[in-house]
């Protein structure tokens, strides 16, 4: 099994995806209890939402499932949300606080270590590597990471969320322009819209946002009564679908138009 897949595109857009994947080694599946092996905290389908919205962008994917490692959490393994309920670079629990592991399994420091450096870190060295392949080629790179998660989960967060839930480390990881476009889009929609509420953007987000090298980052973490159902077995809904697809697509085509239209500075600029 690959860690990670990589297509390249011809666009300034990069696609990130990094908890769609649910491949996890037979002998950590063999230590997952019963709850853990649900994998219930999966972005489910999310390479088949985004297929075919933005054609000609790029997308780095992580195959290996979040209980493995969380490929959007700090490596280091510092909080995203100091003082929240959330999980860690490799869960003890799932989104409801549940444990995932059998009794006496749960990963020591050395195994995380030894997982980042087989899953995390390789899946990492592959965005940074498309994302300055595509900054070479346009000037800027603009990476909108794709997530999703149910939409109630009291451990996590109060209420209902909105289907659009846009994140970008409050405004710091890209150009004003592009957060607007997106969470304008949001707001059109009619579905929901909420900015840098619960989800400002994960440890992707934080990392590779830098507007003033050219490459910009923000997060969309979509509620998933939008596009499935949310309970097992996690049934796909393409009617639910067309709706979120449809705003998705144009946010996308969006983010494309502004970064070749020269209207966000680009690497190198003097604006």
């Amino acid at each position: 099994m690959q860690v990670f897949e990589v297509i390249e595109g011809d666009s300034p857009v990069v696609l990130g995806q990094p908890h769609g994947g649910t491949f996890v080694p037979d002998a950590i599946a063999a230590r997952l209890n019963a709850n853990g092996a649900g994998l219930a905290d999966t972005d489910w389908h999310i390479t088949r939402l985004y297929d075919g919205l933005l054609a000609r962008a790029s997308v780095v994917k992580s195959n290996v499932h979040r209980y493995v490692i969380d490929a959007n959490r700090d490596p280091a393994g510092a909080s995203l949300y100091p003082g929240q309920n959330t999980t860690t670079l490799v869960p003890l629990t799932d989104f409801d606080g549940q444990a995932i592991w059998a009794e006496g399994q749960e990963p020591s420091v050395d195994e995380i270590e030894a997982r980042r450096l087989v899953y995390h870190a390789p899946y990492h060295a592959a965005m940074e590597a498309e994302l300055e392949r595509v900054r070479a080629r346009f000037g800027i790179a603009i990476l909108f990471d794709c997530h999703s998660i149910r939409s109630n989960i009291p451990f996590l967060f109060e209420g209902q969320l909105p289907v659009f839930n846009t994140g970008t480390n409050t405004g710091q990881a890209c150009d004003p322009a592009i957060e607007a476009a997106v969470h304008d889009e949001a707001e059109a929609s009619g579905l929901g819209a909420i900015l840098n509420g619960r989800f400002k953007g994960g440890w992707t987000t934080r990392h590779y946002g830098r507007p003033a090298t050219g490459t910009h980052a923000i997060q969309m973490e979509l509620a998933q009564r939008a596009y499935m159902h949310e309970t097992p077995p996690w049934t796909y809904d393409e009617a639910r679908a067309g709706s979120a697809r449809a705003s998705l697509g144009r946010m996308l085509e969006k983010l494309a138009d502004l970064a070749l239209s020269g209207a966000i500075p680009s690497k190198g600029s003097d604006q």
